[in-house]
């Protein structure tokens, strides 16, 4: 079959550490013949993880579910000739390689893994900043001397072209440590279908195509705004996409799987953890993500085209996670009548109490707190309805750089359950304390950060074998610049529809929505239920609209960015995660609720409008009205 008429199946099994641990099996057995299937499992924090775990043992240090994950299924793999690729490896893909060797040596199989590695940059950091690398943060611009001796894991981000090398050594599994998410599923296309290096639209349209599956389900119906339109959520069928060598896809999911797929779906997907909407940015192309062009194609199928794509920059991300003191949080049950009042005094009391002792004992105060009334505006905080709150789950917590006083506050907590007001539950003893490690993002020169590949081979001999040492792969550099192109301009054409009066109503009625997280910034893609929604959207909700709405929550900048080929507007809200990551204190530290926050708000819209709102797209989660919900 020629590389033109090739349909090549990417099946994805995973979108991080602690995914369905029986997505691979479903991918693998399912009725469709897959030809790949990619699985992520690291994140910025899952580094110093398994860095720590190296450390204390030096066969430790990669994601061990990927193995317990294969050990069942790779007789199946193999037969049917099925390609995995994933970041499983974390800091260590040798010993992840010679784990999945035992297995095949105990099945008695051949295995052939390639390893992706070299992007550990910690051990030649304080080399690389004599030479004048700053890492300065990219987020920020803050200076990183005051946490060079703090670092725990640094690691540089690759592309797909490590990758492509790796997999012309026909291995059956792939291993790699630090890639893109994005990576692992254009590697895959680039290979079966021969594309250039500089095909920039292409790689864009895999890029894209790796953006949609790589965080697993949600492309499918899972974390969905229109719940209730997904008909199961049992079995859950995880995305597959469909690549044609000319760069289009369709993104499906195996028939009879649970899930949903849906141009809905697929443009809630799309506005996750997006930034600006032409700017893209991997070490292989940067993606223009007002180019994408989607339709639906039958039941549970959507297809994408017209992605197009520039030159990337010639530098690299590098993750650097450094310790950052420690944290803890508790819990107490607090049951009504006069729930939130009761709660109030709880914390009152705490807190103070707290205060008294560590001064007593000469500690040094709590830096960072937070209070949280969980089941009354704990997610949404200012912006959710006032309704009579049955019971309450006090959250209470803390970040210290020393220890001590958080043991204070730990010993402290339990003491509370018969000294207030009645009605509290046990929720366990004393809180426990843990290791806060933060995340930097800096962008360091490409050289500094050499692919290493290699490919293993287990013959069922009882020892892993060299079939080829690729070595250092040199990185083709491409000496682009951050391209961020002029602003979009709406469609005029589609005009705001008049007449028969106004309604207020909540924005779930006329959009829907998505978010997630970059650091201490959240992301939120808010999508018009139809060309006219969106354009309303458009002219109506600025960044100082939602910036007010979030007033107390967005402690800094709104940045607002137009996607009318996905009917949608990007909002970017700085200072909004209480630090992100693991150093936030708050329950929602990735901003995975805010979205649904935003579409409480209530707007008034002209009446007119919601017919313009096709069956598909239409809300069907109970009704917010103003002042409560329906």
């Amino acid at each position: 079959m020629s590389p033109e008429s090739r349909i090549l199946r990417i099946a994805n099994a995973g979108g991080y550490w602690g995914d369905d641990p029986y997505a691979l099996r479903r991918q693998v057995r399912g009725p469709l013949a897959v030809d790949v299937v990619s699985i992520d499992f690291l994140a910025e924090i899952t580094m110093s993880i398994l860095q720590k775990q190296k450390l204390r043992d030096p066969s430790a240090g990669y994601a061990r579910d990927f193995v317990t994950q294969v050990e069942p299924l790779l007789g199946d793999i193999l037969r049917r000739g099925i390609r995995i690729i994933t970041n499983a490896g974390g800091v260590n893909p040798q010993a992840c390689a010679e784990a999945l060797a035992a297995v095949a040596r105990k099945q008695g199989l051949k295995l052939r893994v390639a390893i992706v590695d070299g992007d550990d940059i910690a051990p030649t950091m304080g080399s690389l900043r004599s030479q004048g690398v700053a890492f300065k943060n990219m987020e920020t611009g803050e200076d990183f001397a005051p946490y060079a001796d703090k670092v725990m894991a640094a690691n540089a981000y690759f592309g797909a072209m490590p990758v492509v090398e790796a997999l012309n050594g026909n291995p059956d599994i792939v291993l790699c440590g630090r890639v893109t998410d994005t990576g692992i599923t254009l590697a895959a296309m680039i290979h079966a279908f021969g594309w250039a290096a500089d095909d920039w639209d292409r790689l864009a349209a895999g890029i894209v195509a790796g953006h949609i599956i790589e965080c697993g389900a949600q492309a499918t119906g899972g974390n969905f705004t229109d719940w209730k339109k997904v008909p199961s959520y049992l079995e859950m069928g995880y995305p597959i996409v469909e690549c044609r060598a000319d760069g289009s896809f369709t993104v499906t999911k195996h028939p009879g799987s649970g899930g949903l797929v849906s141009c809905q779906t697929v443009r809630e997907q799309l506005l996750y953890e997006m930034g600006h909407p032409r700017s893209y940015l991997t070490p292989d192309v940067m993606a223009d993500f007002s180019t994408i062009q989607l339709r639906a194609d039958g039941p549970d199928r959507v297809h994408v085209s017209g992605v197009q794509g520039r030159p990337p920059t010639d530098l690299l991300k590098a993750s650097i996670a450094y310790a950052d003191g420690f944290k803890t949080s508790g819990t107490l049950i607090i049951s009504g009548p006069d729930a939130r009042a009761k709660a109030e005094v709880f914390a009152e009391i705490f807190w103070a109490r707290c205060t008294s002792e560590l001064a007593l004992a000469g500690l040094p105060a709590l830096t960072h707190t937070c209070t949280e009334y969980i089941g009354d505006d704990s997610t949404h905080r200012a912006l959710t309805p006032a309704v009579l709150t049955k019971e309450i789950l006090l959250r209470v917590s803390a970040h210290h750089a020393d220890r001590r006083s958080l043991e204070v506050f730990r010993k402290l907590l339990p003491a509370q359950i018969l000294s207030g007001p009645s009605g509290v539950a046990v929720t366990g003893g004393a809180p426990m304390i843990s290791d806060v490690v933060s995340y930097w993002p800096a962008l360091i020169p490409q050289d500094c950060a050499l692919p290493l590949v290699r490919v293993l081979e287990e013959r069922g001999s009882g020892k892993l074998e060299l079939a080829l040492e690729a070595g250092p792969m040199a990185w083709p550099v491409t000496k682009g610049t951050p391209e961020v192109g002029p602003a979009i301009s709406g469609d005029s054409a589609v005009a705001i529809p008049t007449g028969g009066g106004s309604l207020r109503l909540p924005l779930m009625r006329i959009a829907h929505a998505r978010s997630g997280d970059k650091g201490d910034t959240a992301n939120i893609g808010l999508i018009g239920r139809s060309p006219e929604c969106y354009a309303w959207l458009r002219e109506h909700i600025s960044a100082a609209q939602v910036k007010a709405w979030f007033e107390g929550t967005c402690l800094g900048h709104v940045e607002r960015h137009e996607v009318p080929n996905l009917w949608a507007l990007n909002f970017l809200l700085e200072e909004t995660l209480g630090g992100g990551g693991t150093m936030s204190l708050f329950i929602d530290a990735q901003g995975k609720t805010l979205s649904q926050a935003l579409l409480r708000c209530v707007v008034e819209v002209p009446a007119s409008l919601l017919a313009t709102i096709s069956a598909e797209n239409a809300p069907c989660v109970g009704e917010l009205v103003p002042g409560g919900e329906a």
